[in-house]
């Protein structure tokens, strides 16, 4: 059982699952704790659907939008109209000057999915250490070939210099 209710404080509507199984409900917005059994109940349905529907007719009603949403079939269209509408991640992050796939390999890495492709950051270290003769030029190569691109790889190794990660004496680098 689904329940539209609404705040005595600021007047908000909410939805409050099976009004009757517990005592108390809190206002999302102003967060006053009510007694449920004391809560004004505007709509009640079985289908959570439905009190979502009756919701968004009340908060339509109640700001002189009745007849903008009577002109909307349901909720749910507005949901798949909301999903297809702007830009996905991937062309915001781009238009933002960001490298997506930097930013969706960092995103799994924070998200416990270690394991898939090393960062830009560990390619520059494993280079520092792999390479036969440490310069920049070979740090750059190895980095390339293993998708960092050459700005970024130089970039990676003056910073993880001046951060004590790494030394560089007469041209050559190690790991510290």
């Amino acid at each position: 059982m689904y329940a539209v209710v609404g705040c005595s404080r600021c007047g908000n509507l909410w939805l409050v699952r099976d009004p009757r199984a517990s005592e108390t409900a809190r206002c999302s917005r102003c967060e006053k704790t009510h007694r449920t059994a004391k809560l004004k109940r505007f709509f009640e349905s079985e289908d959570r659907d439905a009190a979502r529907e009756a919701r968004a007719a009340l908060l339509a009603k109640k700001r002189g939008d009745s007849e903008a949403f009577a002109a909307v079939d349901h909720v749910a269209e507005l949901e798949r109209a909301v999903e297809d509408a702007g830009v996905d991640d991937r062309e915001y992050l781009e238009a933002s000057g960001l490298d997506a796939d930097a930013v969706f390999d960092a995103g799994s890495r924070a998200e416990g999915n270690a394991g898939s492709t090393p960062s830009r950051k560990e390619i520059v270290r494993d280079a520092v250490e792999e390479a036969a003769e440490p310069t920049e030029e070979e740090i750059v190569a190895y980095a390339t070939e293993h998708g960092v691109p050459a700005d970024a790889a130089r970039d990676l190794l003056e910073k993880l210099t001046r951060r004590g990660e790494l030394s560089e004496s007469r041209g050559r680098y190690r790991t510290l």
